[in-house]
């Protein structure tokens, strides 16, 4: 490929088909017809010498090659813009929808006050929620399902920290907050009032809060480290769920501090500190490079971390740890 006969319009059309994942979805917003940026893309893998995109039943499917250049074809064409057309962002006039991916319990503590900003500074905002069944959110964002993550996403954030992967993923992060788990329980269980030993915490049965459904969470991996291990009698994919559930049984459960309001069941429930030390809850909010630059989408971020160190949100004040 001599690059210097490449015509860069393709690249927008590529930019596009990338993001929307969907062939007329591309055309719609390039305001061209199909058959043109069908026409688009077939020129630019003759130049590139790759398919680039597969068709499929759901849109079309990206290839490796694709994937690797989408970044840095990204990253040149928002430079490009903001230089070209940098324009003022009028958050009171912004007419436009965000779709987020939250956990049920950390939705249930930000958007109450992420609600009130759009109400009280942003009309024409709306958010759409979207399902967070996984730690594993990145698929979501590459294929443009949703804006913006927001949870405890450990494996994916050490992996995005890593030196071999610092700054060559499409993905990138920031802590918006820092917990600690501690064991909750109903009032009046066994247990209650007594120092948790971890034979006590051993012998009794356990729910965990668990998107896959699988009965081995950070907790296990730290028991297994001590030789010990716990029966996971239940598992649940909603923290409100585990907030009824534990205070209707005799089970434990174990949930970031901050989170237990979120459950609803406060009133019910009473919480302790575990007999063993256990990681910290990290909060992160993960988004795609191509809206890095997106002034709107800036306004979001800077507005959960406003939310999140501006004792808006009463609950993570109470749950610092020392």
């Amino acid at each position: 490929m001599n690059f210097l006969t490449l015509d860069l319009n393709l690249l927008r059309v590529f930019d596009a088909v990338m993001i929307e994942q969907n062939l007329t979805r591309a055309a719609d917003k390039l305001a061209m017809t199909q058959p043109a940026v069908s026409n688009a893309l077939k020129r630019l893998r003759h130049s590139l010498n790759d398919e680039l995109l597969i068709r499929t039943a759901y849109g079309v499917k990206p290839t490796p090659r694709a994937e690797a250049l989408w970044p840095t074809i990204r990253q040149a064409l928002s430079s490009l813009e903001s230089a070209i057309a940098p324009g003022v962002f009028d958050v009171s006039q912004a007419q436009l929808t965000f779709r987020m991916a939250m956990a049920d319990a950390t939705a249930a503590l930000w958007m109450p006050t992420l609600v009130r900003s759009i109400q009280n500074d942003a009309p024409g905002i709306n958010v759409r929620m979207m399902p967070l069944t996984t730690r594993e959110p990145r698929p979501m964002l590459l294929h443009g399902d949703i804006d913006i993550a927001v949870g405890f996403f450990p494996g994916v954030v050490a992996q995005l920290s890593g030196s071999q992967t610092a700054g060559n993923s499409a993905i990138r992060h920031e802590r918006l907050y820092s917990g600690h788990y501690v064991c909750v329980m109903r009032q009046n269980h066994p247990l209650a009032g007594k120092t948790l030993t971890v034979d006590d915490y051993c012998g009794a049965n356990h729910l965990l809060v668990s998107f896959s459904g699988r009965a081995h969470g950070l907790i296990d991996e730290t028991l297994s480290k001590m030789g010990r291990e716990r029966r996971i009698l239940l598992t649940i994919n909603q923290f409100f769920t585990a907030g009824r559930v534990v205070a209707n049984s005799d089970l434990l459960t174990v949930l970031p501090r901050h989170l237990i309001s979120a459950t609803g069941m406060t009133d019910a429930l009473i919480w302790t500190e575990l007999p063993f030390e256990t990681p910290a809850v990290h909060i992160d909010m993960l988004w795609h490079e191509r809206d890095a630059r997106n002034p709107a989408h800036q306004w979001l971020r800077n507005n959960l971390i406003t939310m999140t160190h501006s004792n808006l949100i009463p609950e993570l004040q109470q749950d610092k740890p020392e």
